[in-house]
């Protein structure tokens, strides 16, 4: 078979050019990548691709600062994404730790997990979990209450790079004055957002505490007086239930406490709460970082651009905030701390009820065995004086022949006779008994 020709065997370069597909004309010239897709949504609900990422998600209610709320479903790896929390926290907020009380500070967000509230609040928003409880209703009402009204306006504005523009020309023309630190002392009027979800949190478990332990209260002194009065086993076991349940409220209390009490012994873990703080700061540094490229892209030399911005941010930095100044947590912390050493003192005092109704118990207790000891050494002396009796009248019972038995009434006078002697007998041992303190009056 011959050889075919060359045309044949490979297409000319326009057959091949006629294949390729039409190529925009704004995309033709421009070498550039096409921008990323943007990131998923918070919400997951809607139906996804396989079942184990529906099977994963649960239900979440988000708050912004200014009390605007929605439901959503979402599984790990969009909150974790969305608050930048490892995956060891969302495990805190599991079934697992229900009744466990922590406090967390991370980089951009804070973990709550107090009693029934579990909730991650960064310092935009909030994400409560299972919000549709019937203990998370009051908290989720007070949020949508306080929050509108309680939001700084512009805590958390944007920094203009011109804003820090102005303030280095006000720097370097001799005026010590800025605007900022006005602005900042205005703000301190109000706590920042994450410390008003806090402070919500904080109260919501407080009075929640506050109205099991005055239910607590109720029942309890009720059952101990009648407990008092007559001890029977209800009551024993009305006051056995009343004693565990006391032990689980407390244990509740104390872990909620000891929480505060940890965060109140370190500076540095309450000066990690501030998480408006940290935002206002990294806007800065976005800022000055804006400035600085402005600077060095205008007439002035950039090494001098550089300093000037790097001197405007510490002196703006210094002026807004003192990362050791945690006064205001610290006093929102312990104005909790000691309602719950008020609640805890409650449970206390009720226990120390319950202990002082046991030891009156055992003492009514201790008195009745006494009585039943005395009263067993009664009948253990009458029973002797009456055995020594029946000896001599079985003795002189005995067919026995005896010329005595022949005496007309002999039997009754010696049977009355050692009948008295073994009265006085009882008597002499009971005596002698009560004379030893063996038996009360």
């Amino acid at each position: 078979m011959g050889k075919l020709p060359i045309s044949f065997r490979r297409p000319s370069l326009r057959r091949r050019l006629k294949k390729l597909p039409d190529v925009p004309p704004s995309l033709a010239g421009s070498s550039s990548s096409p921008p990323p897709p943007p990131p998923p949504p918070l919400a997951a609900g809607g139906g996804g691709k396989g079942k184990k990422k529906a099977a994963g998600s649960r239900l979440w209610m988000r708050f912004d600062r200014f009390g605007v709320s929605e439901l959503v479903e979402c599984d790990k790896s969009s909150i974790i994404k969305r608050v930048s929390i490892p995956a060891r926290d969302l495990r805190i907020l599991g079934p697992l730790f229900s009744h466990s009380s922590n406090i967390l500070a991370r980089e951009k967000a804070m973990v709550v997990n107090l009693e029934f509230i579990r909730a991650i609040v960064t310092a935009e928003e909030v994400l409560l979990l299972d919000p549709l409880s019937q203990e998370v209703l009051p908290f989720v009402d007070q949020l949508r209450q306080q929050l509108p009204y309680k939001a700084p306006s512009d805590m958390h504005g944007a920094i203009n790079p011109a804003d820090v523009q102005d303030n280095e020309m006000l720097v370097s023309a001799g005026r010590r004055r800025l605007p900022v630190p006005e602005a900042a002392e205005g703000l301190q009027c109000e706590l920042p957002f994450e410390f008003q979800v806090l402070e919500i949190a904080l109260e919501a478990v407080c009075t929640y505490l506050d109205s099991k332990v005055a239910d607590l209260e109720r029942d309890a002194y009720p059952v101990l007086d009648e407990l008092a009065r007559n001890v029977s086993t209800n009551n024993l076991e009305h006051v056995r239930s009343l004693k565990s349940n006391l032990t689980r409220l407390l244990a509740r209390v104390q872990k909620v406490r000891d929480e505060i009490e940890h965060l109140l012994d370190d500076n540095e873990d309450m000066a990690d709460l501030y998480l408006s703080r940290k935002w206002i700061q990294n806007q800065q540094y976005e800022a000055l970082l804006g400035a600085a490229a402005l600077n060095s892209a205008g007439t002035q030399p950039s090494h001098l651009g550089r300093l000037s911005s790097y001197k405007s941010a510490s002196l703006v930095s210094s002026s807004y905030f003192d990362d050791n100044d945690v006064e205001d947590l610290e006093m929102l912390l312990e104005a909790y701390f000691m309602q719950l050493d008020g609640t805890r003192n409650k449970i206390l005092s009720v226990r120390e009820y319950i202990d002082d109704t046991e030891d009156y118990v055992n003492i009514q207790l201790d008195n009745q065995r006494n009585e039943l000891i005395q009263l067993q050494l009664t009948l253990t002396i009458a029973s002797f004086a009456i055995a020594v009796e029946t000896m001599i009248a079985g003795v002189f019972g005995m067919n026995i022949s005896c010329q005595l038995y022949n005496v007309y009434g002999i039997f009754g006078k010696i049977v009355g006779g050692f009948s008295a002697c073994c009265v006085l007998l009882f008597f002499l041992i009971f005596g002698y008994a009560r004379w030893k303190k063996l038996i009360g009056s």
